[in-house]
């Protein structure tokens, strides 16, 4: 099992995916890496040489990932709290920031509908 950036990739996924299981690499940073290093997308991480693991370390190094990157997505989300801005009031409310409406869905953001008195079924 190769451990990239602090996680442990799943060995039987081809490499394209498995890249996918870190915070910040999504299917085309992936793509994008594995081209750098010269590793063929379809070769599974079980049967990736020593090597190649620490090619993908040194290019994954360079780039924004997991705890750098969530810290700083939180901090944008927190300066916007900080200076009022619609957005982060809307964060703060815990409902949908980007334009969606709420009268009749944005279910995730507000949980479960409220039992409503007097209705059984």
């Amino acid at each position: 099992m190769a451990r990239i950036a602090g996680v442990n990739l799943p060995n039987n996924k081809r490499i394209e995916v498995a890249l996918t299981y870190i915070y910040g690499i999504g299917r085309t940073r992936a793509a994008e890496v594995i081209d750098q290093t010269g590793i063929s997308p379809d070769v599974r991480v079980k049967d990736l040489t020593e090597n190649e693991v620490n090619a993908l370390r040194r290019e994954i190094e360079q780039l924004m990932v997991e705890g750098d990157l969530r810290r700083r997505v939180q901090g944008s989300i927190q300066r916007l709290k900080d200076i009022n801005a619609y957005r982060g009031i809307r964060h703060a409310k815990r409902l949908p920031v980007r334009g969606q409406r709420t009268r009749s869905n944005a279910r995730t953001w507000k949980g479960p509908r409220p039992a409503k008195a007097g209705k059984k079924r």
